[in-house]
């Protein structure tokens, strides 16, 4: 079954070659329309625009809170009773350095405010934040897919590997749209395609 959207679209196949397609067009016009330069840095705030741009045509609930406790694999993200203030304490968290970026990444992926379409908008999130901060964005080309997924499952006990994984493919082009957008081609690459579980509320 296919979430619901705004397409009336009922097989998930279809949905998710729609939604891959909307939201690649929607990431692009975020860089071509310099809206991204007019949001702050490292915010639970922008990581809502982002969505909400890259989801409204097809989903409800784009840039809004998730209503459901969600799961993947063996991994619980933020139950919903924390995660209003697991978002307000990502916000207060450092990010002058790499390795506070990243740190700060890896509590929003815990944190996984959306109902879908997380992946995709964090990783744009998390190059903003680079490129405000240390002036440097990810060639995600250059990150192997498995070795991603692995890094960023193991992340919140040991973040190690995804510091290592990140920061090699670290290239200073921040103003490249070519660089922008093998971000947005790969954006699908490294959703890892797990199901979800939720819990109704």
């Amino acid at each position: 079954m296919a979430l619901e959207n705004k397409l009336g679209l009922t097989s998930s196949a279809d949905l998710a070659r729609e939604e891959e397609r909307i939201s690649k067009k929607k990431a692009a016009e975020l860089f071509e329309k310099g809206i991204l330069d007019n949001l702050p840095a490292g915010k639970f705030s922008t990581l809502q625009a982002i969505h909400k741009y890259l989801f409204e045509d097809i989903y409800d609930f784009a840039g809004e809170l998730r209503t459901v406790n969600l799961s993947k694999g063996n991994f619980r993200f933020a139950p919903l009773i924390y995660l209003q203030s697991a978002l307000e304490n990502i916000d207060k968290m450092p990010q002058s350095s790499f390795d506070e970026i990243v740190e700060k990444y890896v509590e929003m992926n815990i944190a996984h405010p959306f109902r879908e379409g997380n992946g995709r908008s964090a990783r744009i999130w998390l190059d903003h934040i680079l490129k405000n901060e240390i002036s440097k964005v990810v060639d995600w080309s250059k990150v192997d897919k498995e070795d991603y997924l692995l890094a960023m499952e193991r992340s919140p006990i040991k973040d190690i590997e995804i510091k290592h994984i990140l920061k090699a493919a670290l290239t200073d082009e921040i103003n490249s749209r070519e660089i922008y957008m093998k971000g947005i081609d790969h954006s699908y690459y490294y959703e890892g395609y797990t199901t979800f579980k939720t819990e109704e509320l």
